[in-house]
């Protein structure tokens, strides 16, 4: 069975008819409608791609033939230019007029208004001046044409429009793959029998089997069994939690080791996995788009462009009686020197070199708007486990208690008897024995005790190895010299492991959860920066402590529930404050989506890199100031870029008005203005390329 991702039904994988594939998976749908609204965005996403190729298959070639090659075969050299441009116009750009339509119904001017009016001028000027002579008397004593300048500009903004789309998707991905956490079946018992049901069917109360290795369906109690439940997909914890009768499970969770039978108390979308869809789903449509600055200037700049250049148009017609050609001229060359081709590309251009340059550092940046946010941080808060930490634990001390065993045979014991174990703790111990080259022999008769401990068999004794009230189960007393030692290493924020051998305690292995190398050197550079630093988890206060007493971190929220990171988040930004989310689990996911700018370590699961703005795919923390520097060097860029786009635009309006006729006789040919619109084109680009030079730190 599978799981409809648009409505949330169950649809039978052979018999469904409707399905489609994406990112290398299948997903089924239980109707038609479902599928349609499925691939709604995935076909604008490819309409977008189709015409940005479209417009620049066309536009290059216009370019190639206006500026450097006179093509005269057949037709006129302009009558193939206008050929090559005009289904650029109105098939690529038709979008734009649409968009303008909207904006005038609503009163108001937008960058549809500004492109829609520029490119048309452009193209309306230079198919007039292409037919003069042809089809009609030379109204305009020049033959150039301005077919390149309408064709380019359509075709970079598409290619902006298409880059916006597709990073748009990964926020509906993050959320496909939350949904694929929840196993589609889970056996029941009714009756007294077993049988295997589509999750959905299962009801509050159901008694639901949990077999070693497989998915937790439901949320529920455990009501008998034993088994350590990992839980790092939900809580981000790397230690499985033990559950026994009484206990809380999640569903999505992974039972580890023992058979758990449960009884069901939350279902469908009331289980802790549906909260988080829904906080994710809540958080990235809250998030309004960035109004760029382009688009307040706009609401005025349009209506203050066709203005004058109407006014300009009548004033010399009617007022000083030139002749109506040069009127239109007049009027056309306003136009022409206000059209948007660099005001459209300022902040993309930009944009694009400062992602690409990013992307060459492992710095994945997903849209303009987290570009320009990330220089704006105050607050970074940082998950603990994965994110500052190893995500693992580590064997990080070896205490001897019996004067007759060393570091080494005390490592040696308890490694064979975690030998073969599947659980985190005892992995570490192995690990560290192979990394130290010791050798394990092999134990017998190995017998876990699911949250406490294991004993195996060696040389005829029995060894021990676990916690307090597994040394108590079989009656080996801890001294108070020793219980001094494991009170020491737990306020150190260490898990300690006593380990026994012929029924005497011999030492203490400590584990836990270690720093990254880059931690510490991060969080550094980043309070150098003037960055608040903050550590989220879920760990206990004492643990929490003892890490960010190492990295230097004053304020930790600790004892921070899976559903109450992003809530946490919420009240940071209340304080007025931009906030960054640094994590790389799925339970970070809400607080990543909810957060000013969130920042995924690439090393983390699918849905932290897809929900978050930002992702590290070097897993290096000391990125996140190079991010926020990446940051501020483009968004200066940006502002530069502006400048020049409106610099050119403002100081030659006047000028393509007429204002200087009645004092040097000298009017702004349309040409000149396509020369001082290209030149603010190569500017803005010229400026941006130099964001090339800049080395990522």
């Amino acid at each position: 069975m599978a799981k409809d991702v648009i409505c949330g039904m169950y649809v039978d994988e052979a018999k469904s008819k409707f399905f489609a594939e994406q990112d290398g998976a299948k997903y089924y749908f239980c109707s038609g409608k479902c599928l349609e609204t499925f691939l709604q965005p995935a076909k604008e996403l490819n309409k977008l791609k189709l015409l940005t190729l479209f417009s620049f298959a066309l536009g290059i070639p216009t370019a190639f033939f206006e500026y450097f090659y006179k093509i005269s075969w057949l037709l006129p050299h302009n009558i193939w230019l206008f050929v090559l441009a005009t289904p650029v116009q109105f098939i690529a750009g038709w979008r734009f007029y649409r968009g303008a339509v909207d904006a005038i119904k609503a009163r108001q001017a937008n960058m549809d208004s500004l492109i829609a009016l520029g490119t048309t001028a452009a193209w309306l000027y230079s198919t007039v001046v292409a037919f003069q002579g042809i089809l009609w008397q030379p109204i305009f004593p020049s033959e150039h044409v301005y077919f390149t300048e309408s064709g380019l500009i359509i075709g970079f903004i598409l290619l902006g429009k298409y880059m916006e789309h597709n990073m748009k998707g990964k926020a509906s991905a993050a959320i496909r793959k939350l949904l694929d956490l929840q196993p589609k079946m889970a056996t029941v018992i009714r009756n007294g029998r077993e049988s295997s049901i589509p999750v959905e069917k299962v009801t509050i109360n159901d008694i639901v089997v949990v077999k070693p290795g497989e998915g937790i369906p439901v949320d529920g109690i455990v009501v008998s069994g034993e088994s350590a439940v990992d839980e790092s997909m939900i809580t981000g914890e790397s230690m499985p939690a033990g559950k026994k009768q009484g206990s809380s499970v999640i569903g999505g969770t992974i039972n580890k080791s023992g058979l758990l039978k449960l009884k069901a108390t939350k279902v469908g979308s009331d289980t802790a996995l549906s909260h988080i869809v829904k906080m994710v789903q809540e958080a990235i449509a809250a998030r309004a788009p960035m109004q760029r600055l382009a688009d307040v200037v706009s609401a005025y700049f349009v209506p203050a462009v066709i203005f004058i250049a109407v006014a300009a148009a009548l004033f010399w017609y009617f007022i000083y009686h030139l002749p109506f050609p040069v009127a239109l001229s007049i009027l056309i060359a306003v136009l022409i020197i206000a059209c948007p081709c660099a005001l459209g590309i300022a902040t993309p251009a930009a944009i694009m070199i400062g992602a690409s340059k990013g992307a060459q550092n492992g710095i994945l940046i997903k849209t303009g708007e987290v570009l320009e946010k990330a220089r704006k941080i105050q607050v970074i808060v940082f998950d603990k486990t994965g994110t500052l930490t190893k995500g693992k634990p580590s064997v990080t001390d070896v205490v001897p208690i019996a004067s007759s065993y060393d570091k080494g045979k005390i490592l040696q014991l308890a490694a064979i008897a975690e030998k073969g174990s599947e659980h985190p703790i005892g992995e570490a111990i192995v690990g560290k024995a192979a990394e130290l080259v010791i050798k394990l022999p092999t134990g017998r008769l190995h017998q876990t005790v699911a949250g406490k401990g294991i004993k195996a068999d060696y040389q005829g004794s029995r060894i021990l190895v676990g916690n307090r009230a597994y040394m108590s189960d079989n009656k080996i007393p801890v001294a108070a010299a020793a219980e001094e030692k494991i009170t020491k290493l737990e306020k150190d924020g260490k898990t300690a492991i006593i380990v026994a051998f012929k029924k005497q305690l011999i030492g203490i292995v400590a584990v836990a959860d270690t720093l990254k190398e880059n931690s510490k050197p991060a969080v550094g550079r980043l309070q150098q920066m003037g960055k608040e630093i903050i550590m989220i988890t879920g760990d206990n206060d004492r643990t929490a402590a003892a890490i960010a007493q190492q990295l230097g971190i004053k304020r930790v929220l600790a004892n921070v529930l899976p559903g109450e990171k992003a809530a946490r988040i919420k009240e940071l930004q209340g304080e007025g404050k931009v906030v960054a989310m640094v994590g790389d689990g799925i339970n970070d996911s809400p607080a990543l989506a909810q957060a000013d700018v969130g920042i995924a370590i690439g090393a983390g699961t699918d849905v932290a890199k897809e929900t978050g703005g930002i992702v590290l795919m070097r897993d290096d923390l000391m990125d996140v100031a190079a991010a926020i520097e990446l940051s501020r060097k483009t968004v200066a860029k940006m502002k530069q870029n502006l400048f020049w786009a409106f610099f050119y635009n403002v100081a030659l309006i006047p000028v393509a008005a007429g204002i200087l006729y009645p004092f040097t006789g000298i009017l702004l040919n349309p040409i000149f203005a396509a020369i001082a619109m290209a030149s603010s084109s190569i500017t803005v680009v010229g400026n941006s390329l130099l964001l090339n030079r800049y080395k990522v730190k």
